[in-house]
Protein backbone atom coordinates (compact mmCIF):
# COMPACT_ATOMS: atom_id res chain seq x y z
CA UNK A 1 0.00 0.00 0.00
CA UNK A 2 1.24 3.43 -0.86
CA UNK A 3 0.99 6.37 1.55
CA UNK A 4 1.68 9.93 -0.14
CA UNK A 5 1.72 13.06 1.32
CA UNK A 6 1.38 16.73 -0.12
CA UNK A 7 2.02 18.51 3.05
CA UNK A 8 5.82 16.52 3.48
CA UNK A 9 6.15 17.13 7.56
CA UNK A 10 2.92 14.37 7.60
CA UNK A 11 4.61 11.92 5.88
CA UNK A 12 6.73 9.98 8.63
CA UNK A 13 4.23 10.36 11.88
CA UNK A 14 1.47 8.87 9.41
CA UNK A 15 3.78 5.93 7.74
CA UNK A 16 4.11 5.29 12.23
CA UNK A 17 0.87 5.00 12.87
CA UNK A 18 -0.12 3.13 9.85
CA UNK A 19 2.08 0.73 10.59
CA UNK A 20 1.71 0.52 14.69
CA UNK A 21 -2.38 0.68 14.58
CA UNK A 22 -2.45 -1.42 11.31
CA UNK A 23 -4.76 0.88 9.59
CA UNK A 24 -6.08 0.02 5.86
CA UNK A 25 -7.32 3.58 4.86
CA UNK A 26 -5.99 6.76 6.36
CA UNK A 27 -6.65 10.67 5.21
CA UNK A 28 -5.09 13.77 7.08
CA UNK A 29 -6.71 16.36 6.37
CA UNK A 30 -8.15 20.09 7.29
CA UNK A 31 -11.59 20.56 8.49
CA UNK A 32 -12.43 21.61 4.85
CA UNK A 33 -11.56 18.45 3.67
CA UNK A 34 -8.22 19.45 1.89
CA UNK A 35 -6.11 16.43 1.54
CA UNK A 36 -2.72 16.57 3.49
CA UNK A 37 -1.36 13.06 3.25
CA UNK A 38 -3.30 9.75 2.40
CA UNK A 39 -2.58 5.85 2.96
CA UNK A 40 -3.93 3.09 1.15
CA UNK A 41 -6.28 4.69 -1.35
CA UNK A 42 -5.46 3.49 -5.04
CA UNK A 43 -8.29 6.07 -6.65
CA UNK A 44 -8.08 9.76 -6.40
CA UNK A 45 -12.30 10.05 -6.78
CA UNK A 46 -12.07 7.75 -3.48
CA UNK A 47 -9.96 10.50 -1.91
CA UNK A 48 -12.37 13.22 -2.76
CA UNK A 49 -15.11 11.36 -1.56
CA UNK A 50 -13.68 10.01 1.74
CA UNK A 51 -12.58 13.56 2.24
CA UNK A 52 -15.82 15.49 1.61
CA UNK A 53 -17.66 12.70 3.72
CA UNK A 54 -15.26 12.74 6.72
CA UNK A 55 -15.09 16.68 6.76
CA UNK A 56 -19.07 17.02 6.66
CA UNK A 57 -19.37 14.17 9.20
CA UNK A 58 -16.69 16.50 11.99
CA UNK A 59 -18.94 19.79 10.85
CA UNK A 60 -21.80 18.45 11.75
CA UNK A 61 -20.94 16.99 15.11
CA UNK A 62 -19.13 20.26 16.14
CA UNK A 63 -22.59 21.73 15.09
CA UNK A 64 -24.79 18.68 17.44
CA UNK A 65 -21.88 19.41 20.46
CA UNK A 66 -22.23 23.76 19.89
CA UNK A 67 -26.21 23.29 20.11
CA UNK A 68 -25.41 20.68 23.40
CA UNK A 69 -23.02 23.61 24.83
CA UNK A 70 -20.44 21.25 25.12
CA UNK A 71 -16.84 21.10 23.66
CA UNK A 72 -16.94 19.23 20.29
CA UNK A 73 -16.93 15.45 20.49
CA UNK A 74 -13.03 14.19 20.32
CA UNK A 75 -13.59 10.96 18.17
CA UNK A 76 -16.46 9.51 16.32
CA UNK A 77 -16.06 5.53 15.84
CA UNK A 78 -18.50 3.57 13.51
CA UNK A 79 -18.06 -0.55 13.34
CA UNK A 80 -19.36 -3.07 11.32
CA UNK A 81 -19.04 -6.78 10.57
CA UNK A 82 -15.22 -6.66 8.77
CA UNK A 83 -14.25 -2.72 8.91
CA UNK A 84 -14.20 0.19 11.66
CA UNK A 85 -13.86 3.96 10.61
CA UNK A 86 -12.35 6.30 13.28
CA UNK A 87 -12.45 9.96 12.60
CA UNK A 88 -11.04 12.36 15.13
CA UNK A 89 -9.17 16.25 15.34
CA UNK A 90 -6.34 16.74 16.21
CA UNK A 91 -4.46 20.65 16.40
CA UNK A 92 -1.46 21.02 15.06
CA UNK A 93 0.72 24.35 14.16
CA UNK A 94 -1.16 24.11 11.20
CA UNK A 95 -4.15 24.67 12.83
CA UNK A 96 -7.06 21.84 13.63
CA UNK A 97 -6.87 18.90 11.02
CA UNK A 98 -9.11 15.81 11.00
CA UNK A 99 -7.87 12.05 10.68
CA UNK A 100 -10.05 9.62 9.22
CA UNK A 101 -8.82 5.59 9.37
CA UNK A 102 -10.33 2.50 8.13
CA UNK A 103 -9.42 -0.35 10.21
CA UNK A 104 -10.06 -3.96 9.02
CA UNK A 105 -11.08 -5.79 12.74
CA UNK A 106 -9.97 -8.97 11.94
CA UNK A 107 -6.17 -6.82 12.07
CA UNK A 108 -7.14 -3.97 14.47
CA UNK A 109 -9.47 -2.88 16.81
CA UNK A 110 -10.70 0.45 18.07
CA UNK A 111 -8.52 -0.10 21.14
CA UNK A 112 -4.90 0.05 18.95
CA UNK A 113 -6.31 2.74 16.71
CA UNK A 114 -6.99 4.87 19.64
CA UNK A 115 -3.58 4.38 21.48
CA UNK A 116 -1.41 5.16 18.54
CA UNK A 117 -3.77 7.97 17.28
CA UNK A 118 -2.71 10.07 20.27
CA UNK A 119 0.60 9.69 19.06
CA UNK A 120 0.08 10.60 15.45
CA UNK A 121 -1.52 13.81 17.35
CA UNK A 122 1.74 14.34 19.51
CA UNK A 123 3.91 13.58 16.24
CA UNK A 124 1.62 15.72 13.55
CA UNK A 125 2.19 18.76 16.60
CA UNK A 126 6.15 18.44 16.80
CA UNK A 127 6.43 18.30 13.23
CA UNK A 128 4.02 20.95 12.02
CA UNK A 129 5.06 24.16 10.59
CA UNK A 130 4.86 26.76 13.41
CA UNK A 131 5.90 29.60 11.21
CA UNK A 132 3.22 29.48 8.59
CA UNK A 133 0.01 29.54 8.00
CA UNK A 134 -1.70 27.60 5.24
CA UNK A 135 -2.18 28.73 2.10
CA UNK A 136 -5.94 29.82 1.60
CA UNK A 137 -7.45 28.17 -1.48
CA UNK A 138 -8.83 30.98 -3.77
CA UNK A 139 -11.49 29.48 -5.75
CA UNK A 140 -10.13 30.90 -8.93
CA UNK A 141 -7.08 28.49 -8.13
CA UNK A 142 -9.02 25.56 -6.56
CA UNK A 143 -8.98 22.92 -9.56
CA UNK A 144 -5.13 23.52 -10.23
CA UNK A 145 -5.14 23.48 -6.77
CA UNK A 146 -6.73 20.08 -6.53
CA UNK A 147 -5.16 18.88 -9.08
CA UNK A 148 -1.87 19.11 -8.01
CA UNK A 149 -2.52 17.46 -5.27
CA UNK A 150 -3.69 14.77 -6.65
CA UNK A 151 -1.45 14.21 -8.69
CA UNK A 152 1.54 14.70 -6.07
CA UNK A 153 -1.03 11.98 -4.14
CA UNK A 154 -0.82 9.49 -6.63
CA UNK A 155 2.83 9.89 -8.28
CA UNK A 156 1.31 11.01 -11.34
Amino acid sequence: MTTRAVETWTLEPLVKFVKEAGARLVLVMTSAGQVLAQHGFSRAVDVMSAAALGAAIMASTDEMARQLQQPPFAALNHQGERHGIFLAGLATGRGRLVALVVYDLDVSSLGLVQLFFEQLATDLQAASPKDSVPKQVLAADFERQLSDSLNTLFGR
